[in-house]
């Protein structure tokens, strides 16, 4: 029997992360299950394991943490047959920024922008002398705008934006088949909103998606190596329109619309 590629999904316990483990055993990836919860990796390690007949091994790491970052980027590194590597941890905070625990702010950059760098750059040194696999960074729809109370989580996904497109032509540049993607849903029904405290119900039913909608419009994107992916028409028509529309009338309308928020509290 030949080799299963390993995938290796950071923030696998719930939502996002644990659907693309869901997936990718289904198409034969051993796994490697990434994040704080020891315990709903493991059960979900031992689901995976059964229903698909793959390897699936839990590993607990907390990546805003120095000595884990770079545990799991030496397990990345020497990963024999490291196939795709999903950077999908992350989480978010409502709140001013000088309202904010500067703490929990840094460590969302320590997140989003330094454990993303350091696993990617690590999985990379693994893909490219073996000229295959992948990385998907799970960024969001709010990476094209600003939005109050969500300064950092909007620039912190812009930057994986930005860092994965850039990849991305500079591994055509090096001629590398090593494919790169920036995966940008919007509103997606898992526990993120809930860890959040945001209500769900003043948001129209048709933004939101499904963990299982999501993971297959990137996976197929992937195939097709699609850069940047954002999943749903409906948000396909929001970048573009954040895109178009001139800067200043794009602010005004998300102060009008932080304004009317305050004052409904």
């Amino acid at each position: 029997m030949p080799e299963r590629p390993l995938a290796v999904i950071t923030g696998a316990s719930s939502g996002i992360g644990a659907m693309f483990a869901r997936k990718l055993a289904a198409r034969g990836y051993d796994l490697l299950l990434i994040a704080r919860r020891e315990d709903r990796l493991r059960s979900l390690a031992s689901e995976f394991a059964e229903t698909y007949h793959v390897g699936a091994e839990a590993l607990r790491a907390d990546l805003t943490c120095e000595n884990d970052v770079e545990r799991v980027a030496a397990r990345i590194r020497s990963a024999p047959g490291l196939g795709l590597l999903v950077n999908n941890a992350g989480f978010g905070s409502m709140g001013f920024f000088v309202d904010a625990d500067p703490l929990g702010q840094e460590q969302m950059h320590r997140v989003h922008v330094l454990a993303t760098m350091r696993l990617t750059h690590a999985a990379l040194t693994n893909l490219m002398p073996r000229r295959t696999g992948g990385v998907i960074n799970v960024s969001s729809i709010a990476a094209f705008g600003h939005a109050p109370q969500s300064v950092s989580y909007c620039a912190s996904k812009a930057w994986i934006n930005s860092f994965t497109e850039g990849l991305a032509v500079e591994l055509k540049a090096q001629q590398s088949p090593v494919k790169v993607q920036a995966l940008c849903p919007g509103f997606t029904l898992s526990e993120f909103h809930d860890i959040l405290g945001m209500r769900r119900d003043p948001i129209p039913k048709f933004l939101w998606m499904t963990p299982d909608f999501v993971v297959n419009e990137s996976l197929r994107g992937f195939d097709r190596d699609q850069c940047i992916v954002i999943p749903g028409w409906q948000y396909k028509l929001v970048a573009a329109g954040l895109r178009l529309l001139p800067r200043p009338l794009l602010h005004r309308v998300v102060i009008a619309g932080a304004r009317s928020r305050k004052r409904r509290i």
